[in-house]
């Protein structure tokens, strides 16, 4: 944790104030320093009060993505998000983690970008990425899973998204298999997972992730209005993304413990319990094939089973999923 990470967990930790003589004897370096931090904290928009009798008080935060913060405010995780990166703008935060990845960086590096230009979803849809309105951002994960397995990930960081959603922002999100989270049927979250793999080895899992926070409805480009929402337009106020991005990592975390422990079987019943998919008429696009059918349940490695009409049990594992009226 970087200096400034450390001033603002502290002030987080002490909301009625922490005096200078406090943090240095902390962060061991001298008074002085400290009041440079704070200085440059300020000029990076945040509103520390000083007072003879308070010392440092944290006031507000600025409506910005910032490593130090992000970190101060998440603390301590066993994985995901012990390192956290910003960019103000990037192509795709997947691509900044390929790369990475490939660098040999370890698991659990977090990318986040205030804009992306190339932005992508499944089946190589374009994602929208507005500046400063949504959470756009990836993770490098090195799982000990067969590939087979890895979409035990997609279904995990779908149950992980809709608790901290409904931790911060108090809406009830629901999981349209195998990559979405939709609000009245409209899509508020999706997730993009990408693999490099050999034949029974994953070498790391690329985990994207776009969440929809602070746009107003006329924000959407036109022809998403009628499927996308956001989470400020369904709550009726602005949300705190950095308080639901770290909420969101926290939760992942948390999860992503429970996959590499071999307690799937727990995150898929908690999946199942928040699925709109589970129980319904589905259609799914497999390529040039389509198979229709009854959405019944996953199976121990995260694939969906449709029951066709022909009574066959389909193990699906990909394609484009609609549910049937």
């Amino acid at each position: 944790m970087t200096t400034d990470a450390k001033i603002l967990f502290a002030l987080r930790a002490n909301p009625e104030g922490v005096s200078g003589a406090q943090l240095a004897e902390q962060l061991a370096i001298s008074r002085a320093a400290i009041w440079s931090r704070i200085e440059e904290l300020r000029q990076a928009g945040y509103e520390i009060e000083a007072g003879p009798h308070f010392g440092y008080r944290l006031v507000s935060s600025p409506d910005a993505l910032h490593a130090d913060d992000l970190l101060a405010r998440l603390g301590k995780t066993k994985v995901i998000g012990r390192d956290i990166r910003v960019f103000e703008e990037t192509t795709s935060t997947n691509d900044v983690i390929e790369k990475l990845a490939r660098d040999g960086v370890k698991e659990g590096v977090v990318v986040f970008a205030e804009s992306q230009t190339k932005g992508r979803g499944r089946l190589g849809r374009k994602w929208t990425s507005p500046t400063h309105k949504g959470l756009w951002f990836s993770i490098l994960l090195r799982p000990e899973l067969s590939p087979q397995e890895t979409t035990q990930l997609t279904v995990a960081s779908a149950t992980a998204l809709r608790r901290a959603i409904k931790n911060v922002a108090g809406i009830s999100a629901e999981i349209k298999w195998p990559n979405d989270l939709l609000i009245g049927e409209k899509k508020v979250v999706g997730i993009l997972t990408e693999m490099s793999a050999e034949v029974d080895r994953v070498r790391h899992v690329i985990l994207g992730i776009g969440v929809d926070v602070n746009q107003d409805a006329a924000e959407f480009p036109p022809e998403l209005r009628k499927i996308a929402t956001s989470l400020k337009v369904e709550a009726g106020k602005e949300i705190c993304r950095a308080e639901l991005a770290t909420e969101i990592l926290r939760e992942l975390d948390f999860d992503y413990a429970r996959i590499c422990g071999g307690k799937f079987a727990q995150v898929a019943d908690e999946w199942e319990t928040g699925c709109l998919t589970i129980g319904k008429n589905v259609s799914v696009q497999m390529g040039a094939r389509q198979i229709r059918g009854c959405a019944e349940a996953l199976d121990d490695d995260g694939a969906l089973l449709v029951r066709t009409e022909h009574g066959h049990l389909e193990r699906v594992i990909g394609g484009d999923v609609t549910l049937e009226k």
